[in-house]
C-alpha cells in the first residue's frame, strides 16, 4: 500500500501549478530566483534564467496553461477511483517522456552542450527555471505512476477476493 495516494500526489502538484501560476502573475522574480531553481539550473551547469518583468506577455499565457493543466487535473482527480485511475495510468507514461523528452533536450542544448549552437543556445528555454520545472514534473509523474499501479493491483487483489466471495455464496 502506498504512503500516499495518487489522488494526494495530483491534488498536491495540481496546487503547486496554482501556485507558481499565481506567482508568474504576481511576482515572477519569486519564482525565477528560487533558491530550489538556483540550485538545480547551477547544479546541471545551466545558465541563470533571465530576469523576468511583470510585463512580459509570455508570463500569462505560461500562468494560464499551468492553471487550465492544474484545473482539468483535480477535475479528472475527483472521479471515481475506477476512472481517473485508467485516466492517469494512460495520462502518466506520456507526461513522463514529454518531460523526459524536456530535460534531455534543455541538457544536450545548454552551453557546451552536444546540441548547443553559438547564437542559437536553446532557444530560451535551456535555464534552470526551466529545467527545474521540467525536473519536479518528471519526478512526480513518476512517483505518480508507480503509485497508481500499487493501486490498480491492490484493487484487482479486492476484486478477485471479493468474486471468490461470490462464488463460495453461490455454490453453498
Amino acid at each position: 500500500m502506498p504512503l500516499i495516494t495518487s489522488t494526494a500526489l495530483i491534488s498536491s502538484l495540481s496546487i503547486l501549478h496554482l501556485t507558481v501560476a499565481y506567482y508568474l502573475l504576481t511576482a515572477p522574480a519569486k519564482v525565477a530566483h528560487h533558491s530550489f531553481v538556483v540550485l538545480i539550473g547551477a547544479s546541471m551547469g545551466l545558465p541563470p534564467p533571465t530576469p523576468l518583468p511583470p510585463s512580459t506577455p509570455t508570463l500569462p499565457l505560461a500562468a494560464s496553461l499551468l492553471s487550465l493543466v492544474s484545473i482539468s487535473d483535480l477535475a479528472a482527480a475527483a472521479l471515481p477511483t475506477e476512472i481517473y485511475s485508467y485516466y492517469f495510468a494512460s495520462q502518466a507514461p506520456v507526461r513522463i517522456l514529454f518531460f523526459f523528452a524536456l530535460e534531455g533536450w534543455i541538457y544536450a542544448s545548454k552551453p557546451g552542450g552536444m546540441l548547443y549552437r553559438v547564437g542559437a543556445g536553446g532557444g530560451g528555454a535551456s535555464t534552470g527555471l526551466v529545467f527545474t520545472w521540467g525536473f519536479v514534473e518528471l519526478v512526480s509523474w513518476f512517483w505518480i505512476y508507480v503509485t497508481l499501479r500499487d493501486e490498480r493491483r491492490e484493487m484487482l487483489v479486492k476484486v478477485q477476493e471479493k468474486r471468490a466471495r461470490e462464488e463460495e455464496r453461490m455454490r453453498g
